[in-house]
């Protein structure tokens, strides 16, 4: 008989993110985890190297303002229709952070390599390209398979701590439904823990069911799952609810300066 996964909560949830972890959340459209926000800043790990896959936004520009993070691996960083991210604008005006410029292909190809067991991958995409140049950690080698000059740039394998993202649904054995979200799953693969919120967990076993079978996260990569009604909000949830935008224009025009953050966080998250 299959075995049912234990219920956690946020709160446990937050309590696996340890200082100085690497942690991952999704871009702004494949289910960012804002449920666990009020609990992680109560718990305020320390010194955090952030991931955003691919891109990043306002749980990371909230972590950031809150001064938690020491570094962050991205290749965008943006609030989107509501405009830049404030709290990470100040820091990198600042230096406070260490901000390792990446691309959408380039982290998805560290991701890759983390879930295949691979030490590296390569791309051709990055040769003379100013992100290149910024990043020592990034080499340039020769295709080995080729007699004629041929460089290729090695990525190297990323490998979160933790991963923690959104969905609409689990099972009770802690099946996760992410429908076509499959940077979710790279992430889940790739990393050393994974945890979920979703908006509802059902009785029925997901991979049962061949409509949903195909959009499965299987248990075996999901080291917890906690339910968050609109745990995505003000983001929206894909078949769910629509981001909230007007939440997200004030949230930006109040962190634009240190003293709106500040009166956000204590308004929202008290």
């Amino acid at each position: 008989m299959p075995q049912t996964m234990a219920s956690i909560s946020v709160e446990d949830i937050a309590a696996e993110i340890n200082d100085g972890c690497r942690l991952a959340m999704p871009v702004d459209y494949a289910g960012v985890p804002m449920a666990i926000m009020r609990s992680l800043l109560r718990k305020a790990p320390r010194n955090l190297d952030l991931v955003g896959v691919p891109t990043a936004g306002l749980s990371f520009d909230i972590l950031i303002g809150a001064g938690l993070v020491r570094s962050l691996e991205t290749s965008a960083v943006s609030l989107g229709e509501a405009g830049g991210a404030p709290c990470f604008m100040r820091a990198i005006a600042q230096r406070s952070i260490q901000m390792k410029d990446s691309t959408c292909p380039a982290i998805h190809a560290g991701l890759m390599a983390a879930q295949k067991g691979s030490p590296f991958t390569t791309m051709r995409g990055l040769i003379g390209t100013d992100v290149l140049l910024q990043r020592s950690d990034w080499r340039v080698m020769q295709n080995l398979f080729s007699m004629e000059p041929d460089p290729v740039v090695a990525i190297p394998a990323l490998h979160p701590d933790v991963s923690v993202f959104h969905a609409p649904m689990a099972d009770r054995e802690g099946n996760v439904w992410i429908g076509r979200r499959r940077e979710l799953a790279a992430m889940a693969y790739a990393s050393r823990r994974t945890f979920v919120t979703v908006e509802r967990i059902v009785d029925h076993r997901l991979l049962d069911d061949e409509i949903t079978a195909a959009g499965v996260l299987p248990s075996l990569y999901v080291d917890g799952v906690a339910k968050a009604e609109k745990g995505a909000w003000p983001y929206g949830l894909w078949g769910e609810y629509a981001p909230d935008t007007a939440a997200l224009q004030r949230y930006a025009k109040m962190a634009r300066t240190e003293e709106g953050f500040q009166s956000w966080i204590a308004e929202v998250y008290a």
